[in-house]
Parts: structure tokens; C-alpha cells; sequence
């Protein structure tokens, strides 16, 4: 039923999602299949099939979860994309506090190239 709050159902493609999980399923219901990590400036999947420079990486959506009561828990999902092979992947990773300085670096660049 619309409207209704239930916590054991997984998001339907037009909710907001409320954790790094459900973020993860709305972008893969998406068609971003892929799971990027961010290796010296580069985005590569798991599987090593894709390579792309991350200066050259598309955000096409972006989720920030803020922990309320625990840095730990300030997250960024990135859905984006690699213009030259068309893979669609994600990206999760830590901002705030806790986060690794030389990722963050490259995260301030993508995010900042959001359209």
C-alpha cells in the first residue's frame, strides 16, 4: 500500500532509499550493474573488465547518507557511468571524518561534475 511505512520492504525504483544498501538496489534496478573502486585515479570494476580514468567518469545519480549520531556512518553512493564502454557501475564510499583523504580528493571532483 502507498503511503505505508514497512521496513522489510525493499524500495520500489521511484522511492528515496534510506540506507547504503537500498541505494545500491535502486541503481542496480537501473542498470548500473558494475562495482567500481577507485584504484590510483582510476575506476575499475571488480573483474578488472573496465578501466576508466576517473576524471573521465559520468554521475549520473548521487546518494549522501548522513549518520546522525556517528560520523561513521556519513556515505556517498555514486551511480555513474563510463562514456567509452557505456558500463554502468556504483560506487559507495566514506565522506566526513573518516574518510580517506586521497579518495575523497578524486570523490570531490565527481561530485562536483554532477549535472
Amino acid at each position: 500500500m502507498s503511503g505505508t511505512s514497512d521496513p522489510d520492504r525493499t524500495p520500489q525504483v521511484d522511492d528515496a532509499p534510506v540506507t547504503v544498501t537500498e541505494a545500491i538496489g535502486v541503481l542496480r534496478r537501473h542498470g548500473y550493474t558494475a562495482d567500481f573502486e577507485l584504484v590510483d585515479g582510476v575506476l575499475r570494476t571488480n573483474d578488472g573488465s573496465t578501466r576508466c580514468p576517473v576524471d573521465a567518469a559520468a554521475v549520473e545519480r548521487l546518494y549522501r547518507f548522513e549518520g546522525p549520531s556517528d560520523p561513521g556512518d556519513e556515505m556517498i553512493v555514486f551511480g555513474l557511468l563510463d562514456p567509452t564502454t557505456g558500463v554502468r557501475g556504483t560506487l559507495a564510499a566514506a565522506y566526513g571524518p573518516v574518510a580517506d583523504p586521497a579518495l575523497y580528493s578524486h570523490l570531490v571532483r565527481l561530485d562536483s561534475r554532477r549535472e
